[in-house]
C-alpha cells in the first residue's frame, strides 16, 4: 500500500488562493473565527492523524476485513482505537452547529478532514462519514425532542449514524419501496422491512447507532409519494439521554464485497422497531434528499481520494523503477536503464492522475464552500448558492468518481505487472474505488438527473447561472498571458448552452433522447467545469510567479498540469459531444428479442 502524506500544500492552494476562503467567511456571521491562520492549524493537525494514525490501518483492514457473529460485527485491528481517537480529538464536531456541542466551523473544512482520512482509510472513514448526513437530517427535518435526544452524540461521534433507503429489490427506484411503519399508540412506529447494502450498517465502534429509515405509512399512496422518514435508533433512547432497551433491529449478515472490506455493509432486519416519524407524512424522500446530498459529495470525495492515493504510489514507483533507456538519450547514464518516469506513457499517465485529483479537489471544496454560503449568507447569496449545488452535486459525484476509478487504473498500469500484485497495494485501490460509481446513485441516475431535473427541467436557467460564472471570469482574465487557458474555456461554455439545448429540442420528440445522450452529457459537462476550475488555478499560480521572486516550482507545476489537462483531456469533449447527439435510434431500435446469447 502507498504511504500516504497528505496534501497540504495543494488543499492550502486550492482553500486560501484559488477559493479566497480566509475572506469569505469573513463576510459569512456564522464563520468568523475560521481565519486562514486557524484553518491551517485545523489542516496540519488533520493531516498528522490521517498519516500517522488512519493509513497504517488501510492494508490490514483490507485483508482482515469485518467479521459478523449474531451478537454483531466486530471491526478489522485497530479501527476502535483510532475511531476513539478521531473523538477524542473532537474531528466529528468539527463543522457541526455549535448549538448541539459541535465547533462551528465551515462544512469545507468538513471535507478536507474528510478527504485526508478518506485518501488514508476509505474504509474506515465511511464509520463516521455517514453521520455528518444523519446530524444534518435531524437537524434540518427533526422536531425539539429529536434534536434533543440525538443531536449531541451524533455530533461528538458518541453515535454514528447511517441512511436505510435500499432493499432486494429497490434500488434506485425508491418507489417500489416495501418497508412498512405501522402507527404506535405512543406515537412511535413499528418499523418492520429488510435494508440491503447498509455502509456502516453494524459495528462495534460506538454503544448506539441511529439509522434514518425510509417506510410507508398504511394509507401512504403508491410510489415515491407515500414514502415517510423515521428515526430508528440501535438501542433505544431514554428520556434522560441514557440508553435503553435493545430495538428490534439486527444485522443478519454483511456483504462479502469486491472492495472496502473495512466496512460493514449490513442486511439490516427490523421486526417491530421502534422508530419515530421525521418530517411530514409521506414527505419523506424530500426530507432524505437532504441527507443524500450530503453523501453524494462526500461519495464524489472518493473519486477524489483513490486519484490521489494511486497517483502517489504511482508517483514513487515511477522515479525509482529502472527500466529501459529513454527515447531522448539516458537520463540515468551510471545505471542500467532509466527511471520509467522518463518515457511519454508514464508521463501521461502519471499527469492525467494529477490532473483529475486536483482538478476535482477544486471542484469539491468550492461545492462544500457553496454549502456553507447557503447555510450563512444573505438570502440572495443562497439562492445562487443552492443553485449552484443543484447543478454541479450529481457532475460532481459521477464524473469525480468516474475518473478517479481511471486513475486508479493508471496507478495499476504505471506498476505493470507488479500493480496486480497485492503485497503493492495498488490493485486495492482500484477494488475500493469501483463502488464510488455505484452508491449515492449510479452514474447513469446522476446523468438523467443532470439532464433532466436540473437542466431542461429548469428550462435552463441552472445552467447559464454557471456559464454566467464561466464567462465573467473569462471577461476578467480576456488578455494574452491567460489565452490559452481562457479561449478554449469560453468556446466551450458557448458550445455547452447549444448543445444542451439541441438535446433539450431532441426530447420534446423522444424521451429517450435525453436518457441516451445523458452519460455521454454528464462526462461532457465535467471535463469543462473542471477546465474552468483548472484555469481559475493557472490564473492564480501566473500571477503568483508574477509578482514573486521567490521559489515558484509548485505554481509552475500547476500551470504545466493546467496546460495537459487542456490540451490532452479536455478535447475528450469532442467525442462526447458526437456520441450524445446521435442520437436514442442506435440504442432503442434493436428488438428486445434480438439481444441473443
Amino acid at each position: 500500500m502507498p504511504d500516504y502524506k497528505a496534501p497540504v500544500r495543494d488543499i492550502r492552494f486550492v482553500i486560501n488562493e484559488v477559493l479566497e476562503s480566509g475572506k469569505l467567511y469573513q463576510t459569512l456571521p456564522r464563520f468568523e473565527e475560521a481565519t486562514e491562520d486557524l484553518m491551517n492549524a485545523i489542516l496540519e493537525e488533520g493531516a498528522r492523524f490521517a498519516e500517522n494514525v488512519l493509513a497504517r490501518l488501510n492494508r490490514n483492514g483490507d485483508e482482515e476485513g469485518c467479521h459478523w457473529t449474531a451478537e454483531g460485527v466486530t471491526t478489522p485491528e485497530g479501527f476502535k482505537a483510532a475511531y476513539r481517537q478521531y473523538v477524542d480529538n473532537g474531528w466529528p464536531a468539527l463543522a457541526a452547529d455549535a448549538e448541539h456541542g459541535g465547533q462551528g466551523m465551515p462544512s469545507m473544512l468538513g471535507i478536507v478532514m474528510t478527504e485526508m482520512a478518506g485518501t488514508a482509510n476509505w474504509s474506515w472513514n465511511m464509520y463516521p462519514g455517514l453521520s455528518h448526513g444523519a446530524v444534518n437530517t435531524v437537524e434540518t427535518h427533526g422536531d425539539a425532542g429529536q434534536k434533543k435526544k440525538y443531536l449531541t452524540k451524533l455530533v461528538s461521534g458518541e453515535w454514528t449514524g447511517t441512511m436505510c433507503l435500499t432493499e432486494s429489490q429497490c434500488g434506485s427506484d425508491l418507489g417500489l419501496l416495501r418497508t412498512k411503519a405501522e402507527p404506535e399508540s405512543d406515537g412511535s412506529y413499528s418499523i418492520t422491512g429488510t435494508k440491503i447494502f447498509i455502509s456502516a450498517g453494524e459495528h462495534d465502534l460506538t454503544e448506539n447507532i441511529v439509522h434514518i429509515v425510509l417506510a410507508r405509512l398504511p394509507d401512504a399512496p403508491a410510489g415515491t409519494k407515500g414514502i415517510s422518514l423515521f428515526i430508528v435508533p440501535k438501542f433505544n433512547v431514554n428520556e434522560d439521554g441514557s440508553l435503553g432497551e435493545r430495538n428490534a433491529v439486527h444485522c443478519a449478515s454483511i456483504e462479502e464485497k469486491m472492495g472496502i472490506h473495512g466496512n460493514a455493509t449490513a442486511v439490516l432486519n427490523f421486526d417491530g422497531a421502534k422508530g419515530f416519524l421525521i418530517a411530514e407524512p409521506n414527505r419523506g424522500l424530500n426530507a432524505m434528499f437532504t441527507f443524500m446530498n450530503v453523501a453524494r459529495i462526500g461519495t464524489a470525495i472518493q473519486g477524489l481520494a483513490h486519484a490521489e492515493l494511486s497517483f502517489q504510489g504511482a508517483l514513487s514507483y515511477a522515479r525509482d523503477r529502472l527500466a529501459m533507456r529513454s527515447l531522448s538519450g539516458p537520463k540515468n547514464p551510471d545505471g542500467p536503464a532509466d527511471p520509467i518516469i522518463v518515457h511519454p506513457d508514464v508521463r501521461r499517465m502519471l499527469l492525467t492522475q494529477k490532473a483529475f485529483a486536483e482538478g476535482s479537489r477544486a471542484l469539491l471544496y468550492f461545492l462544500a464552500q457553496q454549502g456553507d454560503i447557503m447555510v450563512a449568507g444573505t438570502e440572495e447569496q443562497a439562492k445562487a448558492a443552492d443553485d449552484l449545488m443543484s447543478l454541479l452535486t450529481p457532475i460532481g459525484k459521477a464524473f469525480v468518481t468516474e475518473v478517479g476509478f481511471e486513475a486508479a487504473n493508471h496507478g495499476v498500469q504505471v506498476f505493470g505487472g507488479h500493480g496486480f500484485i497485492r503485497e503493492w497495494g495498488m490493485e486495492q485501490i482500484v477494488r475500493d474505488a469501483r463502488i464510488a460509481t455505484l452508491y449515492e446513485g449510479t452514474t447513469g441516475i446522476q446523468a438523467l438527473d443532470l439532464i433532466g431535473r436540473k437542466v431542461l427541467g429548469s428550462g435552463g436557467k441552472l445552467l447559464v447561472g454557471f456559464t454566467d460564472i464561466i464567462s465573467e471570469f473569462c471577461d476578467a482574465h480576456s488578455g494574452t498571458e491567460h489565452a490559452e487557458f481562457v479561449k478554449p474555456l469560453r468556446a466551450l461554455k458557448d458550445e455547452w448552452a447549444e448543445v444542451s439545448m439541441k438535446i433539450g429540442e431532441a426530447a420534446m420528440g423522444d424521451a429517450n433522447e435525453a436518457g441516451a445522450a445523458a452519460v455521454d452529457y454528464i462526462m461532457y459537462s465535467g471535463y469543462i467545469t473542471l477546465a474552468y476550475f483548472w484555469a481559475r488555478m493557472a490564473v492564480v499560480a501566473q500571477e503568483k510567479i508574477a509578482a514573486s521572486d521567490e521559489d515558484v516550482s509548485f505554481y509552475e507545476a500547476k500551470i504545466l498540469t493546467a496546460r495537459f489537462y487542456f490540451e490532452r483531456l479536455l478535447p475528450r469533449t469532442e467525442s462526447l459531444k458526437v456520441t450524445m447527439l446521435a442520437g436514442a435510434g442506435n440504442l432503442m431500435d434493436m428488438p428486445e428479442e434480438l439481444f441473443q446469447l
